[in-house]
């Protein structure tokens, strides 16, 4: 059982203890110390608003109440989206003209896991400046409750996941007559989280025939909540069943993206940033961004049409943060994460969903052709487990210095690039793992060579 605090919030396992676990007690003197941040961040305003959202998790309710009756205490009105996405979350922070917001999912982490996402006025993360202020106000306890006259006032809004789609829609780019023309059968995994609600509705605003697979939002992840190959047979053979053209997946928070070729083949979610980025850039040229564990392929695709592309330390807010300084039209993780800022700043399915069909229905080819015309590389994403005797910064040091006279970059980890291939070593920030990353140009290669790694580290560690 686990409790991870870091700069983007407070992440852990249901239950248990408090300090050890994401138990009630966690949950409210976090939500505090958010509350408290949030006032000293807006001096002299008479009443704060915050937008609260959250994915299907089983403990999702529960904690999602504890949240808003503690930011009530303090006084904060909050509008209560409930079953929503982190990039919906997002998108009605500024359209509400909220203070912040929090959304309440633990992603890809299995059911047991549930977080505090926190977001700033704009609906972006907090930097890393905020997050270790609220990580200090959570620890010194020092929180002060409203009157109660000053209580804050509860609204519900249901409605959002439809307005983000509306907002989806009138984006230029998105071409909702071509993709309606083109009459696409889509299977959608929705790991029974909220993207079983989104996903399905925008392909039915694009006039794109759906059909659902694990989309009751009811918590219970029918297979590991991740979207890697392994976790992906079901939805690989309806596709072919069905005859379809594609399939969709998503994680419960639906900000991750990835999809499946007609063939029942993985498209491969490093591939999906790719494919969006090839489709704006023919579009709208200029620069991209993806963090150091994506794929080399974007920078290709990058250079293609005369654009620049840099790699940011892994984690969105990273991301972000270069994009802006380099003015990117789209950007993201290799994790299936699309950044689209005529959008918003935040990874988002929806927009990559409409994108990626967009240019489909332009080309007017399968999806398998699709990914044969891009570069080819083969990535390999393993993970070694921790204890908490392991010292990390110690384990990474010992491989720098090993592989001193290759190319070495610890702006995030250790980064080695070889001439034909590169690994990348990192300690997690939401699991206690060593994020082992390699890439190859045959995936024989990429694993051959992150299993080398590992059994290096293994010995490291002893």
């Amino acid at each position: 059982m686990t409790l991870i605090k870091s700069i983007s919030g407070i992440r852990g396992t249901i239950g248990g203890v408090p300090g050890d676990n994401l138990t009630p007690i966690d949950a409210v003197k976090f939500a505090a110390a958010y509350g408290m941040w949030l006032k000293e961040e807006n001096p002299g305003k008479e009443k704060l608003r915050m937008v609260i959202g959250r994915d299907a998790r089983i403990s999702g309710e529960m904690i999602q109440e504890l949240v808003i009756h503690t930011l009530i205490g303090l006084g904060i009105d909050v509008v209560k989206l409930d079953l929503s996405t982190t990039p919906t979350v997002e998108v009605a922070v500024p359209l509400e003209g909220a203070d912040g917001g929090i959304i309440l999912t633990a992603s890809h982490n299995p059911k047991q896991w549930n977080a505090l996402k926190l977001l700033n006025h704009k609906g972006e993360f907090i930097d890393a400046v905020q997050g270790n202020k609220i990580l200090e106000l959570a620890e010194g306890d020092e929180f002060v409750f409203a009157d109660i006259d000053q209580l804050g006032k509860l609204s519900l809004n249901e409605a959002y996941i439809d307005t983000h789609i509306d907002e989806v829609l009138k984006l230029p780019l998105v071409d909702a007559r071509a993709i309606k023309e083109a009459r696409f059968r889509v299977v959608v995994d929705g790991v029974n989280s909220t993207g079983g609600i989104a996903i399905p509705r925008l392909l039915e605003r694009l006039g794109v025939e759906a059909i659902k697979l694990y989309c009751e939002p009811n918590g219970h992840f029918p297979h590991n909540p991740e979207p890697l190959k392994e976790h992906l047979t079901d939805i690989s053979d309806l596709v072919v069943e069905e005859k379809a053209d594609l399939g969709i997946v998503v994680d419960p928070d639906v900000d991750r993206l990835a999809f499946i070729s007609e063939d029942g083949e993985m498209f491969g979610e490093e591939y999906t940033l790719v494919a969006c980025a090839d489709y704006v850039l023919s579009k709208t040229p200029g620069n991209t961004v993806s963090n150091m564990s994506s794929t080399r392929a974007l920078k290709d695709i990058t250079q293609k049409h005369g654009g620049s592309y840099q790699a940011s330390a892994v984690g969105e807010v990273n991301v972000v943060s270069l994009m802006k300084e380099t003015n990117a039209v789209i950007g993201g993780e290799g994790n299936g994460g699309i950044i689209y800022p005529e959008l918003h700043y935040g990874r988002d399915a929806l927009v990559g969903v409409a994108l990626f069909l967009s240019l489909l229905a332009e080309k007017k080819i399968k999806v398998s052709e699709l990914r044969a015309g891009y570069p080819s590389y083969f990535m390999s994403k393993k993970k070694i487990a921790l204890t908490p005797q392991i010292d990390v910064d110690a384990v990474l040091k010992t491989m720098e210095e090993r592989y001193k006279d290759e190319e070495i970059s610890t702006v995030d980890g250790v980064k080695i690039d070889f001439p034909e291939n590169w690994v990348h070593l990192r300690k997690s920030n939401t699991e206690p793992i060593i994020r082992v990353y390699t890439e190859a140009k045959s995936q024989q290669e990429a694993d051959g060579l992150a299993d080398r790694i590992m059994e290096e580290i293994k010995g490291v560690i002893g």
